[in-house]
């Protein structure tokens, strides 16, 4: 959820009001009576002068908005420029989570970040757990069971989350990224470096689109490193393009009955080509896992992040004396809106 009492405390100390719906934070296990101990209203938020927000909103919930009110939210602008377009015809102001600027200043609001980090760790649980083998070493009575060995495909938050977590879990672990400059962050966690000679550095921190050649070497490449891998966790995303395709049929096919795949791109169309969003499925073999919003598998503490990346906005919005004053002067302000309304647009 979008605040939790905690935050909501914190809001309420800078002469901010808070009004939530009855059992929003229901998926979270908290109470109703918890957001007004900490100073909240249980009522209708799109009342407020500002709504927060975590997935993009549906039709109707737009409709509820009305000029001049400030939304705020995972709002998909790239890959859904309809619901932008929705908001700019109600006359609302909307901020983008996903379009924070990755810049220092904007750490403590950067949503994708906080809740990647909670992805990477339970793709790393659910390989450990789908996986029919262990991930550590044992040493028993009956023999030595040598570890697992990891892959991750696509080393930003997530992957490195993954890395780390699936390290602890005692696998061995490699990551892989196009991105030649995380690899010594990749050696860092205790893994190895899979280099495949192909690189496609971005802006942003993010890596760039392959060209055709680029795709088919790279390809090339993992095909021939997956088939010594038992779990592979692929986090590969390009902002507003359908995640590229790093396991191929083939591939899978080349690997050994029992094996493992997590593709946490499964909502942006996947990293393994046989992978079904949403869905579990066994080909050649091979268990490919393509889990849906991962996050909220773990509704209490993503949403206590999420909170916080909220929190730290919209004191971005309010004065000393708890009213909106927004600036498009800043450099965040500006770069997460995607709608304004029309006597704040510059001419």
């Amino acid at each position: 959820m979008a605040l939790v009492p905690e935050v909501v405390k914190r809001l309420a100390s800078r002469d901010v009001g808070v009004i939530v719906e009855s059992g929003a934070g229901q998926g979270a296990l908290i109470p109703d009576e918890l957001f007004t101990d900490a100073g909240a209203e249980i009522g209708d938020p799109y009342q407020a002068d500002v709504v927060a927000k975590v997935a993009a909103p549906t039709p109707d919930e737009i409709s509820k908005l009305r000029e001049g009110q400030i939304l705020v939210g995972f709002l998909a602008p790239l890959t859904n420029p309809e619901i932008a377009k929705a908001l700019a015809e109600r006359g609302v102001t909307a901020f983008a989570m996903e379009s924070i600027p990755r810049i220092t200043r904007a750490q403590a609001m950067d949503a994708l970040s906080s809740q990647a980090n909670i992805g990477g760790y339970r793709a790393a649980l659910l390989a450990a757990t789908t996986l029919q083998r262990f991930f550590p070493m044992l040493m028993t009575a009956a023999g030595t069971i040598r570890p697992a060995n990891v892959l991750v495909l696509g080393v930003g938050v997530a992957g490195l989350q993954a890395i780390a977590t699936a390290r602890r879990l005692g696998a061995q672990v490699t990551g892989y990224d196009v991105r030649p400059e995380v690899a010594e962050q990749v050696q860092s966690l205790g893994a190895k470096w899979l280099d495949v000679g192909v690189e496609a550095a971005g802006e942003g921190g993010y890596a760039r689109e392959l060209t055709e050649e680029e795709r088919a070497r790279q390809q090339q490449g993992l095909q021939d490193a997956i088939p010594g891998f038992d779990a592979i966790i692929t986090t590969a995303n390009v902002p507003g393009r359908k995640a590229p395709t790093l396991v191929t049929a083939t591939a899978v096919e080349a690997m050994k009955p029992g094996s493992v795949i997590i593709d946490m791109a499964g909502e942006s169309g996947g990293n393994c080509e046989l992978s079904e969003p949403g869905e579990t499925v066994v080909r050649h073999d091979v268990t490919i896992v393509a889990p849906l919003n991962l996050p909220s598998q773990m509704a209490e503490h993503a949403s206590q992040l999420y909170a916080r990346n909220i929190q730290a906005l919209v004191e971005l919005f309010v004065d000393e004396e708890g009213r909106i004053a927004l600036d498009f002067d800043d450099e965040i302000i500006a770069g997460a809106c995607v709608t304004r309304k029309k006597e704040e647009t510059p001419a």
